[in-house]
């Protein structure tokens, strides 16, 4: 048995463990990680912690604990009040206005994990005021912050246009940008049908003075209670499907959902926690500073000037998470450093049957992106196509759209950046169970999209 399957079938294990025992993915994925790279690869510890993403641990350590201040301090709950307002009380319209969101931010040249780092806690937050099911609100950010990924001044869409260039081969940057942005708006169109977005229309809208929110019952006729936890100040605990939320005592200093009440007053910690978030869009998406280590910095200073607030904070950071999405990618690390992946797509690129080949790559740009990096995937994967591109019986322009729209639109995986920043971001759920939903829906993304997108783009032979 070649040692690039034996990593494959590891990781296969190390799924079955850890849903049948209950154990920490990211556990056994380091565990793997050493066992086959120490016994099949050769590797030392050195070239094992090479696929350590210090960078998303850094990421997810820094915006969970800025965000968990700003529930601390309340911050979150006027921005979802301040977002209601917006809409007019129309509770059903919010995902769609963080879907744009995200799209707009990636479309103008943010790194799809840094807008989705800045949209998806204030979203989460406000699915657990209004009892909106945190998959399709997580997920709804997702697939807007790919829906505009691909743009001609994206990040995205410049580096595949890059590629493209490089190798020669026909290109069209509207077509790639139009695929990506229709395919993700189609599927949050079924998405939002599908998990609650029928039953948020009916609800109609909800008062926009702070009353009658969601979250009322057992806090007091018409008043919302914000503690889920000690200190968290976010809005009713709810469940991850998103039902009726449970009933929470109001402290006293908590918001009682009156403008007139400081719960929802701009506070001197509300003010310097919101100059914070913008300071952090500022210099992720104006200087280009990392996202991770400005969020840390920024929470570093909010806890030095109000410790009081931010005293759980550190210990609301979504460590389990880290753990997990730290782990699995460190075990890809090791499968990308012996050449499995390599190994995979050029065996199907070595296939004669050029339309067989290309939905192959789709599902192998897919599976592997659910666990690594996108663009790194389409870097490798466009190459590989370009032999049978040449044959001249698949269109180019439909291949490079299809495999961009494969490779990027499983980012819902909780295994990707995206899909960890948003399982991370999430407040007051029960984490394992939301996990198990983003994997499941993520695995339905990786089983159907592929397909679909090789029938609608490469079938046809565009380019």
């Amino acid at each position: 048995m070649s040692p690039e399957l034996v990593s494959i079938l590891v990781l296969v294990v190390v799924f079955v463990i850890a849903t049948t025992r209950s154990v920490n993915m990211g556990a056994l994925a380091f565990a793997a990680a050493f066992g086959v790279g120490t016994l099949v690869a050769d590797l030392d510890a050195d070239g094992i912690f090479a696929g350590f993403p210090g960078d998303l641990f850094v990421v997810l350590v820094g915006v969970t604990y800025l965000f968990a201040i700003a529930r601390a301090n309340g911050t979150t709950d006027w921005l979802v009040h301040a977002a209601v307002r917006l809409v007019r009380g129309r509770v059903a319209l919010i995902p769609w206005v963080m879907f744009a969101l995200t799209g707009a931010l990636t479309a103008i040249g943010a790194v799809s994990p840094a807008a989705v780092a800045i949209v998806a806690p204030v979203a989460l937050s406000f699915a657990t005021r209004y009892s909106i099911s945190p998959l399709l609100m997580g997920t709804m950010v997702v697939h807007g912050a790919q829906a505009g990924g691909f743009s001609p001044i994206s990040i995205y869409g410049s580096i595949v246009n890059g590629i493209v260039e490089r190798e020669d081969l026909p290109g069209s940057e509207v077509t790639l940008f139009l695929a990506s942005l229709i395919a993700n708006l189609l599927i949050a169109g079924v998405l939002f049908a599908l998990v609650g977005g029928r039953k948020l229309w009916a609800r109609g809208s909800v008062p926009t003075d702070g009353t009658g929110e969601a979250g009322t019952e057992g806090a007091g006729k018409g008043t919302p209670g914000t503690g889920t936890a000690p200190g968290t100040g976010s809005g009713a605990r709810t469940d991850t499907a998103g039902t009726s939320p449970t009933a929470v005592a109001v402290r006293p200093d908590q918001d009682t959902g009156d403008d007139t009440d400081a719960g929802l007053r701009l506070t001197p910690a509300r003010i310097a926690t919101l100059t914070a978030l913008v300071a952090l869009v500022v210099a992720v998406l104006g200087f280009d500073l990392d996202a991770g280590l400005t969020a840390v910095t920024l929470a570093v200073v909010l806890s030095t000037a109000w410790p009081d607030d931010s005293r759980r904070a550190v210990g609301e950071i979504a460590w389990s998470t880290v753990l997990l999405i730290c782990g699995v990618l460190t075990y890809v690390g090791v499968l990308e450093e012996m050449g499995t992946i390599t190994w995979a797509g050029e065996g199907v690129g070595g296939i004669g049957v050029p339309l067989l080949a290309a939905v192959l790559l789709c599902y192998i740009g897919a599976i592997v992106s659910a666990f690594a990096s996108s663009v790194g995937i389409m870097g490798a994967l466009i190459p590989l196509a370009v032999p049978f591109l040449a044959q001249g019986e698949i269109g180019a322009v439909g291949m490079v759209a299809a495999l961009a729209v494969s490779a990027t639109v499983v980012d819902v995986s909780p295994f990707s950046t995206n899909g960890a920043l948003v399982l991370a971001a999430a407040p007051d759920v029960d984490r394992e169970r939301f996990f198990r939903q983003l994997m499941v829906y993520g695995g339905i993304v990786v089983a159907a999209v592929p397909a679909l997108a090789w029938l609608v783009l490469v079938v046809p032979g565009l380019g």
